[in-house]
């Protein structure tokens, strides 16, 4: 599947980038419909550009799809570096991480990422290389950046956290991963029953890692 890895280096300049995004997209957009299988004959055609060109940006397939992860998750991560920004605006542990759980939900809850995602997931034996790159761009990336709210918090005295990596995990168990299990078989939860999960997660994380009153 892969092709000859000595080539030159990716075209670059105005053309070039908007050729590269067109690419991207579309690949995103077969992925999702098509599953890792779609012909990059197909992806091309969608993006408007010739087979060629999409080679002269992308070695092979899974270049190509890492890149559409790794754009997925750049997406999601902007989101939560826009509430780690608003931290300022909130004396508020609760709003603040109630605020940091609704955005992690809903990038992870997004149809296209969860079918990535899924697609990762049912590619993971023919293709171990996919997932480690969605490891490294996608939740390990989100596992740091939730690690960077938290200590915000804990700088402020509103946190207090031992460890900060099972804190990580405990906050994506209470608010995320619910949703992820249940879409491995293409099932979704509810507004209402998000809702309580969020609050329910938020109010159970808190009694663990608020600060303790001294004596």
């Amino acid at each position: 599947m892969a092709r000859d890895t000595s080539r030159s280096p990716a075209p670059s300049g105005k053309r070039a980038e908007r050729n590269r995004q067109a690419i991207v997209a579309a690949a995103r957009d077969m992925f999702v419909r098509d599953g890792f299988d779609t012909n990059m004959d197909v992806i091309a055609a969608a993006a408007g550009v010739s087979k060629v060109t999409v080679y002269n940006h992308f070695r092979s397939k899974e270049e190509l799809f890492t890149e559409v992860i790794g754009q997925a998750m750049d997406e999601a991560h902007a989101t939560l570096a826009e509430v780690r920004a608003h931290l300022v605006d909130t004396g508020d542990a609760r709003e603040a991480l109630t605020r940091t759980a609704r955005a992690m939900v809903e990038a992870a809850t997004d149809p296209s990422r969860l079918a990535l995602r899924n697609l990762v997931t049912s590619e993971l034996r023919r293709f171990p290389e996919l997932g480690q790159s969605y490891q490294q761009r996608g939740p390990g990336r989100s596992a740091a950046a939730l690690g960077e709210v938290f200590g915000d918090l804990c700088a402020r005295g509103q946190l207090a956290i031992a460890d900060m990596e099972v804190a990580v995990i405990q906050f994506f168990g209470l608010t995320v991963y619910p949703h992820l299990i249940v879409s491995s078989i293409g099932a979704t939860l509810g507004q209402d029953l998000t809702d309580r999960l969020i609050a329910d997660g938020v109010d159970t994380f808190l009694s663990r890692h608020q600060p303790r009153p001294p004596g």
